[in-house]
């Protein structure tokens, strides 16, 4: 029996740019959705033109960073500022589910294609907007991208260490985060619809994603007051032995957080005399001899290729894991047999799926992604019921 895909038979438009509006529709495509790209006739989507490392590929507008979250789509390129191209976008939204978008607010307005405008002329469709800041207020049309929201979040504050000042992360976290943030609301939506028949607006703020992913430092400020300050490589918990610790060969990191784990830590490495020392007779002994354990701790790993280390650390119970580079987890077992990277089946572009399996069942992308209007025609005709 052939799967069923769990919105098949949803049209989603697709107004979007850059990274976290494409990756929204590029994860409801996979899961069966159809997915309309509309683009400007002029140069469409400017991401196709950067990102990434291969320029050759950015020069004909298709980028990597476009490639990213381009497949499974169809790309119609319109000029609505034309009665033509005002008509066609109308068409559309009279079909479609879901309108996604993420442009300032005040540029949705000036083309007439803003959320009240739209709700009212398309009660049954679901609107998800993205910004930066979220709707209203002072920053409801300031711009903003992966990094600025790090800055503002607090986020890139708290990382990095205390001589290297604020960081930002290696990956831009927040346009994916805030991707799938929009994907949990559309989905919400949609079952919500199907109970009373009726749309509904989604306002998707980037901030909020990104203290949403910072929920439990939220809390701890909120509760005492104590500011987060740059920890480097030790762990969120605080516990002793929690955090990255240098190898005779590379890094470990470990989460020694539990009872359980400093006794299995112990046992791995053959320290069982930690277990009757009073010093580390439970985690308050070890936070107030911490630099003691410590050093005992990184004088054992010492003698370990990190490699090595990671495994026999596993095998005894113990959260660790070496430092990798991206490079070595991809090649690993585990993502080599999880299925997580999807290989186009026409192009052989390899692309990320979807963090999840259903039954057991990986999702894909449907089709290749598209070059810049190269769907309009089809599309256009069956717009308007023709052949």
């Amino acid at each position: 029996m052939s799967r069923i895909s769990p919105f098949q038979n949803i049209l989603i438009v697709d107004f979007t740019h850059v990274l976290a509006g494409p990756a929204c529709s590029y994860y409801l495509g996979m899961l069966g959705a159809r997915v309309i790209k509309v683009e400007s006739e002029q140069r469409g989507d400017g991401i196709r033109y950067r990102g990434g490392t291969d320029k050759q590929a950015a020069a004909a507008g298709m980028s990597t960073a476009y490639l990213t979250q381009g497949a499974g789509k169809e790309a119609l390129a319109i000029d609505l500022s034309s009665a033509k191209g005002r008509e066609v976008m109308a068409l559309l939204l009279s079909k479609a589910d879901v309108f996604i978008e993420n442009h300032l607010p005040e540029t949705m307005k000036q083309l007439h294609l803003d959320e009240r405008t739209i709700m009212a002329q398309y009660p049954h469709l679901i609107y998800c907007s993205m910004t930066g800041y979220g709707r209203g207020e002072a920053q409801g049309n300031v711009p903003a991208y992966d990094v600025n929201i790090q800055a503002a979040s607090g986020l890139m504050d708290m990382t990095g260490t205390a001589e290297t000042g604020p960081t930002r992360t290696g990956a831009p976290i927040l346009d994916y985060s805030t991707a799938l943030s929009a994907s949990f609301a559309i989905s919400s939506a949609l079952f919500q619809r199907n109970q009373t028949g009726k749309g509904c607006f989604i306002d998707v703020s980037m901030l909020e994603t990104a203290l949403t992913l910072m929920s439990s430092t939220v809390t701890d400020y909120l509760k005492t007051g104590n500011q987060p300050k740059r920890r480097g490589n030790l762990a969120n918990s605080r516990s002793p032995g929690a955090g990255n610790f240098p190898c005779l060969t590379g890094m470990i990191s470990l989460g020694v957080n539990e009872e359980r784990h400093f006794h299995n830590l112990a046992k791995a490495l053959n320290r069982e005399d930690w277990l009757l020392d009073p010093r580390y007779a439970d985690r308050r002994q070890r936070q107030a001899h911490v630099d003691q354990f410590i050093c005992e701790l990184e004088a054992e790993l010492i003698k370990y290729d990190a490699p090595d280390a990671e495994v026999i650390l596993q095998k005894n119970g113990v959260p660790a894991a070496r430092v990798r580079t991206m490079k070595e987890c991809l090649e690993s077992e585990q993502i080599k047999q999880r299925g997580f990277i999807h290989s186009d089946p026409q192009t052989g572009f390899k692309t990320s799926g979807l963090p999840f399996r259903i039954d057991g069942e990986t999702f894909t992308p449907s089709c290749s992604a598209p070059r810049h209007g190269e769907d309009t025609e089809n599309i256009i005709n069956w717009l308007y019921g023709e052949d």
